[in-house]
């Protein structure tokens, strides 16, 4: 069974419809990269699925139950999907010590904590982040911002997800630092068993992370297939276009690189 299951999705601002008909799965532990020039739908899909906007029709099913609406039910599947900001500094509040952050949201689980446990939930994920626990009392202003995206990753774990969702997670980041970021996603995903939903303008980024990938446009996918095939040889122009205005990563990338960018 999939994680994520989206069928004929249509989101509707005022007289404007910005997506468009979208259907799409993602396994578990798989990454599914949803790409586009800006303006595409992506990242409405994205908040779509985390009951942030307004659905027209169609269907979002996570782990089976139909998420979309304002019941009960609804509600408690909505808790398996945690989102990653493009902005880390945006995404924290200035004036909350990152460890509060975290742990405020570890209510998403639906799990009554102490406050002990809360304490040593918030170091785990410091930890699991590579971030000093030590540093639970920082401003989001004392970090780097390749710390404040790592501190919003630990935010989304917190919420235990089963699918987490990263937009344009790298794009606010200095290059020298944003390997680092998709290297911890990685490595976070093949530790927890968690699910990716991807969603970048650059081709180069979401052919290191994802297994399949989406191309987006004006709403709509216009094309989709395993990530390799298609990004080889895709069959539409508007793919090569952006496929043309990238650079390109570097195959192989380590976790050895400077954890404390």
């Amino acid at each position: 069974m999939s994680v994520l299951d989206v069928e004929g999705l249509s989101v509707r601002y005022r007289s404007r419809t910005v997506v468009s008909d979208v259907s799409f799965a993602v396994g578990r532990k798989e990454t599914l990269g949803l790409v586009g020039e800006s303006g595409s739908g992506k990242s409405t899909i994205a908040l779509a699925i985390a009951g942030l906007a307004p659905v027209r029709t169609g269907s979002i099913r996570i782990s089976g139950s139909e998420s979309t609406g304002r019941s009960r039910s609804a509600r408690i599947a909505r808790r398996n999907v945690q989102m990653i900001f493009q902005d880390p500094f945006s995404a924290l509040d200035p004036k909350m010590p990152i460890g509060e952050s975290i742990a405020e949201a570890t209510r998403a689980t639906g799990r009554r904590w102490t406050a002990q446990d809360r304490r040593r939930r918030v170091a785990d994920l410091l930890e699991q982040v590579h971030l000093d626990p030590d540093r639970a009392g920082s401003l989001p202003s004392q970090l780097s911002g390749g710390q404040r995206q790592r501190v919003t990753i630990a935010r989304a774990l917190a919420g235990e997800p089963e699918i987490i969702i990263a937009d344009e997670v790298t794009s606010a980041l200095d290059v020298s630092v944003q390997s680092t970021v998709l290297n911890l996603l990685r490595e976070l995903q093949e530790r927890l068993g968690i699910s990716l939903l991807f969603i970048s303008h650059n081709l180069a980024v979401v052919r290191y992370m994802s297994d399949e990938v989406l191309v987006m446009r004006e709403g709509r996918i216009v094309e989709s297939g395993e990530t390799e095939t298609l990004l080889s040889a895709p069959r539409q122009q508007y793919t090569r276009q952006l496929l043309s205005a990238v650079p390109v990563l570097g195959q192989r990338m380590s976790f050895e690189e400077d954890l404390s960018a």
